[in-house]
Formats: structure tokens, C-alpha cells, sequence
């Protein structure tokens, strides 16, 4: 049977705890197991680390907080976190919530959190305790949505204003890989429709990849944990891929977390080639949505 367990009963103490492990950490390039410290340290000397999730992993959400944590004590306040959870047209809200100046129903009802925000509120909360800022990089879904409708291009239409909560214009779409994976992703079926699709998947990317650069590049920050789906840089494409172009001096890592039925004996070949590190979570635990 699955294990009635909720995010929040499921603690750091809890994980370890367990006689049957709830995760397990891979480094690829060394092709060895290591532990949740030993991925903290050696993720450390990265400008940018992007932890590719699966959205409603249990275990995944607390081992994003406890990464957070230990990259915050060895980096203290020049540690940023970026999230794809919140569009950038929120950032004013968001940094008037982490400042102390409105109340969490401002923030719930003003910067539009995903309906799963309880899966993220307790690394927002301690970036407000801790006087961390948090990047809201997504791009506003209104212009993801009109590409889809209409197409990248239509993107030129848009006001001055609304053209700087998106990535420069133009923006490259990364055919190729990335681009047979989305298609493998919607059926198989590349027609027109479905390459706007793809193209408003790109301004997602881009966007994010444009606003972490932007932040990266600052003096006072010597790293930005950025938090996406692990579709977005699985492999090192799509935002990985767009962000190697526009800091291209920068050194990325990406993790790439998923649950899996079986910890005992993973297939890691399998994985590899989807990170510098993966994280395979136990399906066990109940799903928090």
C-alpha cells in the first residue's frame, strides 16, 4: 500500500529516518551514489543550479528546501532562488511580500501562485526569514498564450513595457532536440499548431533563462538555485540550452528528480544522460496533488 503520508509530515528527519531509503542521489559524471551533503557541496561551486522537478513529488519538495538550506550556509545572502512558479510581472509583489510590506492573502490573491504554492511556501518562507531574493522568471502567461494563438512574431507587437518581462526578442526557438522531444511529448504530431505550441514553450524558457542571467551576473550573488519542471532542462536543453546563451561565461549544473517504483537496484545508465545529477524519489510516497 502507498504510504498516507503529506508533504508536511514528511520532514529531513523523517527521510533519513526511514529503514527503506525515500531517495536516492546520483552524480553522472562520477557514476556513484552520494549523499544529499555531498550533492549540496559539490553543487555549490555552480553559478546556476537548476533542480528539474516533477510538480508534485513529495520528496522532491523537501529535498529542494534542504538543498536550498545547505546552499544557503555556505553562501549566506548571496544565494538567490529562482522559480518558475511565480511570472514576472509578480516580481514587485513578490519582493513587497519578502520585504514584510503586505500579507501572505496579498500575495496569494496579487501574484498568482500555482494552486500547488503549499509545495513551495516553506522555501519562499524561509528566503523572507532569511532576507534571500526570489526571481520571479517565468513569462507572464497572457504572452505565452498569444503565441500560441498567433505565433512568436506576434510577440513585436507588444508594448515597450511588456516587452521587458519577456526574453530580448527574437527569440531562438532550439529546433532539434528539444524540439522532437515536445513534439514526442504532444503525440507525435508536428503540425503548424502544434509548432506555436513549441514556440510559446521556448518563450517560457528564454525568459527564464534571460531574467537568471540577468541576476547571475550581479556581483552580490555568487549563485541562483532556479526551480522548474524537469522537462525545461532535462538533457541540458530547452532552459539550460537558452541560458548558455545568454550567460555564456556562467557554469551550470542541472538535476534532473523524478520518483521511481523501485530504489533497490536503479538502472542509472538509463538516467545519466538527463543531468549532472539525477534523484530518483520513492513512489511510494502519496503524491501532494
Amino acid at each position: 500500500m502507498k504510504k498516507l503520508l503529506l508533504f508536511y509530515l514528511i520532514t529531513p528527519i523523517y527521510l533519513s529516518a526511514q529503514k527503506d531509503p525515500l531517495y536516492k542521489v546520483y552524480n553522472t559524471a562520477d557514476k556513484k551514489e552520494i549523499t544529499l551533503d555531498q550533492l549540496i557541496k559539490e553543487i555549490s561551486l555552480a553559478q546556476v543550479v537548476f533542480f528539474g522537478e516533477e510538480h508534485n513529488d513529495s520528496v522532491a519538495h523537501v529535498l529542494q528546501l534542504e538543498v536550498f538550506k545547505g546552499l544557503h550556509n555556505i553562501h549566506g545572502k548571496n544565494i538567490s532562488l529562482s522559480m518558475e512558479m511565480f511570472q514576472t510581472d509578480v516580481q514587485l509583489v513578490l519582493n513587497e511580500y519578502l520585504a514584510g510590506q503586505i500579507t501572505e492573502k496579498n500575495l496569494l490573491v496579487d501574484a498568482r501562485p500555482w494552486q500547488n504554492y503549499k509545495d513551495y511556501r516553506p522555501l519562499v518562507e524561509y528566503a523572507k526569514s532569511n532576507g534571500i531574493y526570489v526571481l520571479a522568471a517565468n513569462a507572464p502567461s497572457r504572452y505565452t498564450n498569444r503565441v500560441t494563438r498567433h505565433g512568436v512574431q506576434s510577440l513585436k507587437e507588444l508594448s515597450t513595457e511588456g516587452k521587458k518581462l519577456i526574453a530580448p526578442l527574437p527569440i531562438d526557438t532550439l529546433t532539434g532536440r528539444y524540439y522532437e522531444k515536445f513534439v514526442g511529448l504532444l503525440g507525435g504530431h508536428a503540425g503548424m499548431g502544434n509548432m506555436k505550441i513549441y514556440q510559446s514553450q521556448n518563450v517560457w524558457d528564454a525568459t527564464m533563462a534571460s531574467k537568471i542571467a540577468k541576476l547571475a551576473k550581479k556581483r552580490s550573488i555568487k549563485q541562483v538555485l532556479h526551480l522548474n519542471g524537469r522537462f525545461h532542462t532535462d538533457e541540458k536543453l530547452g532552459t539550460y540550452a537558452q541560458l548558455q546563451r545568454y550567460g555564456r561565461k556562467l557554469k551550470l549544473i542541472n538535476i534532473s528528480s523524478f520518483s521511481h517504483d523501485n530504489l533497490d537496484a536503479p538502472s542509472w545508465a538509463s538516467w545519466e544522460h538527463l543531468g549532472d545529477y539525477v534523484i530518483l524519489t520513492a513512489s511510494s510516497v502519496q503524491k501532494t496533488f
